[in-house]
């Protein structure tokens, strides 16, 4: 059994090097056709958009990982189909599970490497590449935000603002409601406009209303400046959201994470990403349970047919991935069930596949 499974073994590693390569190509193809005529209106040098492409390989080798992978085995037990060796080696008593278990565990594996590697080298590649990319092709970031409302730790205070000036560092007419903790209103603060100084919001022309429970109503004041230190909800809450879950280590991520929570920022679009980080590094363990038991079902046409099911399968998994992330968003799903459905679904159907393979 131990030669049996150095042949396996022998004979997938060649196999997965050059798909690998031959995929990991096709990405990059894509994104530099992609930003070409930004290169060449930027007059971006070879030398930069060969260094981009680098640091894009990690990346690359991070998506095209799953496909590499059900490719490589698809064709290689599809050859031992098609020579009869398939055959010869389940007919001899050895079971398609045991012959496959080598190529399971390789392919946990590669699930477990592909995590940390993701972690320690991907994500800081990615970042920088988009970072570069953005600053050589002249796309500036805007921070600026519009009709933005948050809320405060707690959700004690509630702060509205028709626009935020990053540049500046300005709220205009701001907007601030402040509540006990039975959540009855005791003040509502309304201004011009809001300077951010010395770790405090400075509201201008100011319409301060106080005493609610009074039975003549609310008593307004007018200031032509108000601050107060509990005010101190800092400018990036108020900063339109650009970040990616993808750029971020999972440390990074849980922590803005909250912060969106407790702010009361929309959230369950990058929650649902922070939990897809583990159930994506899993995939390659799930396609090759998949490819395992389409592998003996090809015994004509092997690269073409190996080819085809492999992307195909990988397009059906991405879009049932991006599928149950927008079920997610839109709370129809939670976040978690929205990362670990395509999971579960797939792993069951390949363990179905797996049953009912031709031995």
């Amino acid at each position: 059994m131990r030669t049996l499974t150095r042949m396996i073994i022998k004979d997938l590693i060649p196999v997965f090097l050059v798909s690998l390569i031959f995929f990991v190509m096709v990405l990059q193809l894509l994104d530099i056709f992609n930003n070409l005529w930004k290169y060449l209106n930027n007059q971006v040098p070879l030398s930069t958009v060969f260094r981009i492409a680098l640091l894009y390989v990690p990346k690359c080798i991070s998506y095209v990982l799953p496909v590499t992978i059900l490719f490589s085995v698809s064709f290689t037990l599809g050859n031992y189909f098609a020579n009869n060796e398939l055959i010869a080696i389940l007919n001899s008593g050895i079971s398609l599970f045991r012959l496959s278990l080598p190529v399971l565990i390789l392919g946990l594996f590669i699930s477990l490497g592909s995590f940390l590697f993701d972690q320690h080298v991907v994500i800081e590649t990615y970042r920088t590449k988009n970072d570069m990319t953005k600053r050589l092709t002249g796309q500036e970031e805007n921070y600026n935000n519009s009709q933005v409302t948050i809320m405060s730790e707690g959700m004690g205070r509630i702060y509205h603002a028709v626009f935020y000036n990053d540049s500046t560092g300005e709220l205009s007419r701001p907007l601030v409601l402040e509540r006990d903790g039975e959540g009855r209103l005791v003040r509502r603060i309304e201004a011009d406009r809001a300077l951010w100084q010395d770790g405090l919001w400075l509201f201008q022309k100011v319409r301060l209303y106080t005493d609610f429970s009074a039975s003549t109503g609310p008593v307004l004041t007018l200031r032509d400046e108000f601050t107060d230190p509990l005010l101190n909800e800092p400018p990036e809450t108020f900063r339109r959201d650009i970040r990616n879950v993808e750029e971020m280590t999972l440390n990074d991520a849980r922590e803005w994470i909250q912060s969106q929570m407790r702010a009361g920022l929309p959230y369950k679009e990058a929650l649902t990403d922070y939990y897809r980080r583990y159930s994506f590094a899993l995939t390659s363990f799930i396609v090759t349970l998949i490819s395992c038991a389409l592998g003996s079902r090809f015994r004509k046409n092997i690269l073409l047919m190996s080819l085809l099911t492999s992307l195909g399968l990988s397009v059906a998994y991405y879009i049932f991935q991006m599928i149950t992330a927008l079920m997610a968003t839109y709370g129809t799903v939670t976040p978690v069930m929205g990362a670990w459905l395509g999971f579960i679904l797939f792993f069951l159907g390949g363990i179905i596949l797996f049953r009912y393979a031709p031995t």
